[in-house]
C-alpha cells in the first residue's frame, strides 16, 4: 500500500472550513425551521415534490434526489404523512412502484415556511458573500459535485 498523500496546511484549512460551514449552517438551518414544525430534511422533501410534475415523485426518484437510502426515507414519508404534508400513491403502471405526493396542507406549508427559509440562507450565507465569491465558489463546487454524482 503506498502512503497517503496527507493534506497540505492549505488544504487542511480548506476542508477543515468546508466541514464546519457545512455542519454549522445545516444545524441553524434545521433549527430555524423547527420553529415551523418542519425538520430541513422534511422541507427538502417538500421542496422537491413542490418542484415535480402533479407535486409527486417516486419514492426511488424522492431518495435519490434527497441522498437518502430507501428505508431512510420511508420512515421519513410516513412522518410526514402523519403531519399530513404527504401521501403516498401507487404507481399504476408499475405496482412495486410508489409515488410521494404533496398534499394541498403540504403545500400551504411549504408557501407559509419558503419566506422564511430563504431569510435564513440569505442571512446566514448568501449575503455573507459577495457576487464575484457565489460565482468562485460555484465554479469551485462543479468538479467536485459532478464527480460525486458520476459515483452514484
Amino acid at each position: 500500500m503506498s502512503s497517503p498523500r496527507w493534506l497540505t496546511a492549505t488544504e487542511q484549512r480548506a476542508w477543515r472550513a468546508h466541514l464546519a460551514v457545512h455542519k454549522l449552517l445545516s444545524h441553524r438551518l434545521d433549527r430555524e425551521l423547527q420553529e415551523h414544525g418542519l425538520s430541513l430534511n422534511d422541507y427538502e422533501i417538500l421542496v422537491n415534490l413542490s418542484e415535480s410534475p402533479g407535486r409527486r415523485m417516486r419514492m426511488s426518484d424522492l431518495a435519490d434526489a434527497t441522498i437518502q437510502s430507501r428505508s431512510r426515507l420511508s420512515h421519513q414519508i410516513s412522518r410526514m404523512e402523519t403531519a399530513g404534508l404527504v401521501v403516498r400513491e401507487n404507481c399504476r403502471d408499475d405496482r412495486r412502484g410508489t409515488f410521494a405526493v404533496l398534499t394541498e396542507e403540504g403545500w400551504a406549508t411549504t408557501q407559509r415556511v419558503a419566506p422564511h427559509h430563504v431569510s435564513s440562507v440569505r442571512e446566514h450565507f448568501v449575503d455573507r458573500l459577495t457576487d464575484d465569491q457565489l460565482e468562485a465558489l460555484e465554479r469551485a463546487y462543479a468538479p467536485i459535485l459532478e464527480h460525486l454524482k458520476g459515483m452514484r
